[in-house]
């Protein structure tokens, strides 16, 4: 006899699922973390027919979804909202958890979840690619984007010295692919230029060298726009070359938010792109590798050899789509996003600092501001002390003005700037009077 069949169960389950649509709403009027999610297949036999739908229809409905939650929340609530070391400290919104829970819970794997496929097709159209793969971190994106574009050694992948490939993957690229990299330091001390690469490349097959197979650009880094004209002369001179080009897109999305040019131009001159989901845009988890279909093929298979195959992706993948939709916005140059804004109080920063006769390690392109603290005579534990006693979670001389980032914490971050200047003139007033106390002592000698 079927179980379902029995009246009883049947009254047990729809008080189930009342309690945690129930459970959901609460979650979400009190505006706690990530509220639970009570799956549909623990409560009924699996029935893949009746739970697909077609792409559209789902997009449908997250898009109506979004459209009636996503200006209600704007990330000002939270500890988001006072914390600046970096936009991954973005937590997901309203919409994005209102996304996951209408999501479907189908098998990525087997490529049968809608939602995921929607997103990686939406992104590729955005970027011009053919194909797109979710992945887990950007770093797992970055890593097979350059396994799938590499073959065997001896290879050797060019980059800036201060790239993510470099500082921050765990020697990823040596212990994945077998590739050596050539960290390269920009003669101008803001971007690498053709020259940069031309000196350090290593052409032809002379057997006591690697032979240069990948360029990796990162844009942006450090919060520092590489020009597109740049990336176009370094595509055109590795294509003649036949090396390849990869581009660290994790934040290319805040290089377009600032005007300097849109998806399809900068994506245009790389093979593969790896872009996040989950620094500025705010999604939860999650990136995305774009390129040719024949490269997205044997990238799949990358990532299910590293542990990166997923099941039930809908669940991480509806609230990326939101991120893209809403934070960026829906066209190739982020129409209707929220990342220029960002933009726009990173320079308000910036300006709260120099005025103060403060200095910067960078010029300020995007959302990053990096202080001098030196030019004020402050230390990076000072600094993230005296955030720390007005509610603001700082890490060194690196600011990132997110999304998320409210009114408020900027004036609590003008306090402590006032406060870091205060602290100079009073070693400069104590210094003085200490300096004038032994010229007099010695005059009396």
């Amino acid at each position: 006899m079927n179980s379902l069949g029995n009246p009883l169960l049947r009254i047990v389950l729809t008080e189930a699922i009342q309690t945690s649509r129930s459970t959901w709403r609460d979650w979400s009027i009190k505006k706690l973390a990530t509220p639970p999610l009570l799956s549909v297949r623990s409560l009924q036999p699996t029935n893949n027919a009746r739970l697909f739908h077609t792409s559209s229809s789902i997009m449908s409905t997250m898009e109506k979804s979004v459209g009636e939650s996503a200006n209600s929340w704007l990330g000002h609530r939270g500890a988001a909202a006072f914390d600046l070391r970096s936009d991954t400290m973005t937590t997901p919104t309203q919409a994005m958890l209102s996304a996951i829970q209408k999501t479907t819970l189908l098998d990525d794997v087997f490529e049968e979840n809608p939602v995921t496929m929607s997103l990686e097709t939406h992104v590729a159209s955005l970027t011009g690619k053919e194909a797109g793969l979710f992945v887990l971190s950007g770093t797992m994106g970055n890593q097979i984007a350059l396994r799938s574009l590499l073959t065997q050694p001896p290879h050797g992948v060019l980059t800036d010295h201060r790239s993510h490939i470099v500082k921050y993957e765990a020697g990823g690229v040596s212990s994945l692919t077998g590739a050596m990299i050539t960290a390269v330091a920009p003669s101008n001390g803001l971007y690498l230029t053709l020259e940069d690469i031309m000196s350090k490349v290593v052409l032809g097959d002379e057997i006591h060298s690697c032979p240069t197979r990948v360029i990796s650009l990162e844009n942006s880094l450090n919060g520092l726009i590489m020009p597109l004209d740049e990336v176009k002369r370094i595509s055109e001179f590795a294509r003649e070359q036949g090396i390849l080009m990869h581009c660290d897109g994790a934040r290319l999305w805040e290089v377009v938010a600032s005007g300097a040019g849109s998806l399809q131009d900068f994506c245009q001159y790389f093979d593969t792109i790896s872009l996040c989901f989950s620094k500025g845009l705010g999604a939860p988890i999650g990136s995305i590798i774009v390129g040719p279909k024949r490269l997205i093929k044997h990238a799949r298979w990358v990532r299910k050899s590293i542990g990166g195959g997923l099941r039930q992706s809908g669940v991480v993948t509806a609230a990326a789509r939101v991120a893209v939709d809403v934070t960026f916005g829906k066209g190739p140059n982020g129409e209707g996003g929220l990342l220029h804004d960002t933009h726009v109080t990173a320079k308000r920063v910036e300006k709260l600092w120099t005025d103060l006769g403060g200095k910067l390690e960078y010029p300020v392109q995007t959302n990053m501001v990096w202080l001098d603290l030196k030019s004020l005579n402050c230390t990076s534990s000072r600094f993230v002390e005296l955030g720390s006693q007005v509610g603001l979670r700082l890490m060194g001389n690196r600011l990132i003005t997110h999304y998320q980032v409210g009114e408020e914490a900027i004036q609590r971050l003008t306090s402590v700037f006032e406060k870091v200047a205060a602290e100079k003139d009073e070693r400069v007033q104590g210094g003085n009077r200490r300096a004038q106390q032994r010229s007099q002592y010695n005059s009396k000698l």
